[in-house]
């Protein structure tokens, strides 16, 4: 990545070194001063100009290159991501409105983003629409100059917290399912919007069930073209599903395995040995995919496909990461603060694999995308 992101990394890692606490594991935990580590975090990355690196600096960037911005997203995730939610505007909520809002649009959320100061969600998948995103059943129906939303969204991640959903909609019926849908950008404050926890493995925030009844919507709300919504989908998800660095932070567990284990690291099986270098070998394949990826991006020539690949890869990693992690915890001594840290450190990593190769799109309709992609099927 050369010289200035290897000296952006420095800057980066000082920071999380002086302002995120030795035992912080993530903003969504149970307690509260957790999500205000990440908010207040993030308000120091702004005001260096560090939270949206590459984004223009006419939108509160730095115009730095795609390279140095994928070089804060490694460092941020194998820090257990001290952005906490913040990585989703700046991945790719702000970028898709730079490309497809209006001004007014651009003048309203993009520099509340760049300051790190507002959290999104997002309202994709349904009880009956996850994979199979474009069957969605959430309606906009038009009612004088507006619409009204009715219908509910589920597995959104944190709903609770946001201020603002990036909404998809069915606004029309056409030919084929990928046809009428709409995006539509709204307050989560809305009275006509219900939220509603779903308790899970991964701890509270991450999981909700949003409903909307009869939400009004107009004209200034919808991002790019009414009933054109699925174009703007389909480059959302590759942006998303390469925007989590989630191999930076198996990288780094396994990289702190044996300085943890110490002396007790000869000791390990043999065939657990093979099992944790397989995994270094894995994780070095994801990031290498995910450059690709980055790259093809940067030139305006990523597919479905490409993304698919990356994200089969990272999410396999994560689970087989997590196994082998587990086992190697198991060997760390019982006493001593960096243990202990570690033994919490890959407990969080595992809890979390286990929705890997769900979220952002099923393992399986990945394969699908990848399959189609090589065979040349559409």
């Amino acid at each position: 990545m050369g010289a200035a992101a290897t000296e952006l990394r420095g800057e980066l890692r000082g920071l999380v070194a002086r302002h995120i606490p030795p035992d912080y594991l993530g903003a969504f935990t149970d307690d509260p001063a957790d999500l205000e580590t990440a908010q207040g975090f993030c308000r120091i990355l702004a005001e260096r100009g560090l939270l949206c690196l590459a984004w223009p600096e006419e939108y509160g960037g730095r115009g730095a290159s795609v390279w140095e911005q994928t070089a804060v997203r490694e460092e941020m995730w194998a820090a257990h991501e001290p952005r906490g939610a913040q990585y989703m505007g700046v991945n790719w909520v702000g970028p898709t409105i730079m490309r497809h809002g209006t001004g007014e649009q651009r003048r309203r959320h993009l520099p509340p983003i760049a300051r790190g100061e507002v959290i999104w969600c997002q309202g994709f998948s349904e009880p009956d629409a996850g994979s199979d995103l474009a069957s969605l059943r959430t309606a906009a129906r038009r009612d004088g100059d507006g619409w009204l939303v009715s219908g509910q969204k589920v597995w959104t991640s944190y709903a609770t917290m946001a201020q603002w959903c990036f909404l998809l909609a069915r606004t029309s019926r056409g030919e084929r399912r990928q046809q009428g849908l709409t995006i539509f950008l709204v307050p989560m404050g809305d009275p006509a919007i219900e939220v509603r926890p779903i308790r899970c493995l991964m701890g509270p925030h991450h999981l909700n069930e949003v409903f909307f009844n009869d939400l009004r919507v107009t004209e200034a709300d919808v991002l790019g073209t009414v009933d054109e919504g699925w174009k703007v989908v389909q480059e959302v998800l590759a942006f998303e599903r390469v925007g989590i660095a989630r191999y930076a932070r198996c990288e780094q567990l396994l990289q702190a395995a044996p300085e943890v284990l110490g002396g007790a690291w000869d000791d390990l099986p043999a065939e657990l040995r093979v099992r944790w270098a397989r995994m270094l070998v894995h994780s070095r394949r994801a990031r290498l995919l995910a450059y690709r990826v980055v790259a093809l991006q940067n030139e305006g020539r990523v597919t479905p496909g490409d993304a698919a690949a990356y994200r089969i890869a990272v999410t396999r990693l994560d689970q087989e990461s997590a196994e082998v992690l587990m086992d190697i915890a198991a060997f760390a001594a019982r006493e001593g603060e960096r243990a202990r840290r570690f033994r919490a450190e890959v407990a969080d990593h595992w809890r979390y694999s286990h929705a890997s190769t769900v979220a952002s799109g099923s393992i399986d309709v990945q394969r699908i995308l990848l399959a189609r992609a090589l065979l040349g099927a559409k």
